[in-house]
């Protein structure tokens, strides 16, 4: 599976612009702001529907616009063309081959894509949230049933959350009204809680591989996952909360309150890990990310690498390019602010290849 072409119009701050790729490695390379992380997250927004970045679709649209336009050619078994047509707080269309989906979330998982970002060591630095989403992400494109789970699932915890929030504004509480979405949530939890378990058991021995290629076993790592509904029921555990919950507003147990647990030589790794340590942790993740989905989908992954090097010592650096280069991997895009290391990753590289680079949103070579 390969991406052929992209044509973005109102794309963050591409105009109009078509670029064509490479079906195994692209290395873009710019100055920072020049738009080379905007072309990655068209690639990325074409495969999941959204924005990496953005919770908002407001915010990814060329500034002065009122709407954007993605398309991108695919080759999968056959040609697939994708299209996003986006009119920011009013309209959003996905299609495939000229035809809308009926719901956006039924084009998770077509196209498996896994995206590394310099901010992404938020996933061992910042709260369980970003772990969590980690998690859902690979999940929701290897089941389409996990995805639904989770949509509900949120659905109703926010309307718990609200009721209890009413209760307390109103004055009043009525039990059987908590207790009805209590038993509408416990089915989709439990089937998240399972699904998450079992991503945290294939994930672990393929995470320790990918770290110890880069790091070339340097530290042993570790990647606990803990729910509360490893200890009890859901049904009991929202019991014995819930004058917790009146207290609090809002639902203070469930899936929604999972995490990773990230461990350096048997220590929390965001107290003890160097920032590149941070980083080859986190790359793993990915790698390991792309390798499940690699396996359970039957394809290649699209991956997409930005800004790959920075905060790389040399040895890592060195240890990664061979890695990329020899190992298992489809399309792979390669963004870098300096065009040396690009050529140095060329020379080693057997397969096809493309180079490019970006300039305020233009294509320029």
């Amino acid at each position: 599976m390969y991406l052929k072409q992209i044509k973005l119009t109102n794309f963050r701050n591409y105009e109009v612009q078509s670029i064509e790729f490479s079906e195994r490695l692209n290395l873009i390379s710019g100055l920072n702001g020049m738009g080379k992380t905007n072309l990655l997250d068209a690639v990325y927004y074409l495969c999941m529907g959204k924005s990496y970045f953005q919770s908002t679709d407001k915010n990814v649209v060329r500034k002065g616009e009122q709407f954007f336009r993605l398309e991108g050619h695919f080759e999968l078994d056959k040609s697939e063309k994708i299209v996003a047509k986006v009119v920011p707080g009013d309209q959003k269309t996905m299609e495939r081959n000229d035809s809308p989906y009926p719901r956006l979330s039924d084009h998770v998982g077509l196209l498996p894509v896994v995206f590394m970002a310099p901010d992404d060591t938020a996933l061992a630095l910042e709260g369980s949230e970003e772990r969590r989403r980690f998690m859902d992400n690979t999940l929701c494109q290897l089941d389409h049933n996990y995805l639904e789970s989770l949509v509900t699932y949120n659905k109703l915890l926010e309307k718990r959350n609200s009721l209890l929030r009413q209760f307390a504004i109103q004055g009043g509480f009525n039990q059987l009204l908590v207790e009805t979405y209590n038993s509408q949530m416990e089915v989709p939890a439990l089937h998240i809680f399972e699904k998450r378990h079992w991503f945290n058991q294939l994930f672990q021995p393929v995470f320790n591989h990918f770290y110890a290629a880069i790091s070339s076993e340097a530290e042993l790592v570790n990647c606990i996952y803990r729910s509360q509904l490893s200890e009890s029921t859901f049904a009991e555990l929202l019991k014995k909360s819930l004058e917790k919950d009146r207290q609090l507003q809002r639902t203070s147990i469930g899936i929604h309150r999972d995490d990773l647990a990230f461990q350096l030589k048997n220590l929390p790794l965001k107290r003890f890990a160097s920032q590149g340590q941070l980083k080859s942790f986190v790359l793993s993740m990915k790698l390991a990310q792309y390798e499940l989905l690699r396996q359970h989908k039957q394809k290649l992954p699209i991956l997409l690498l930005d800004d790959l090097f920075d905060k790389l010592d040399d040895q890592r650096a060195s240890q990664l390019i061979e890695l990329l280069v020899k190992g298992e991997f489809g399309q792979v895009f390669i963004t870098d602010t300096h065009p040396q290391r690009a050529e140095e990753m060329a020379r080693k590289f057997s397969g096809a290849y493309k180079k490019m680079e970006i300039e305020n949103g233009k294509l320029v070579s």
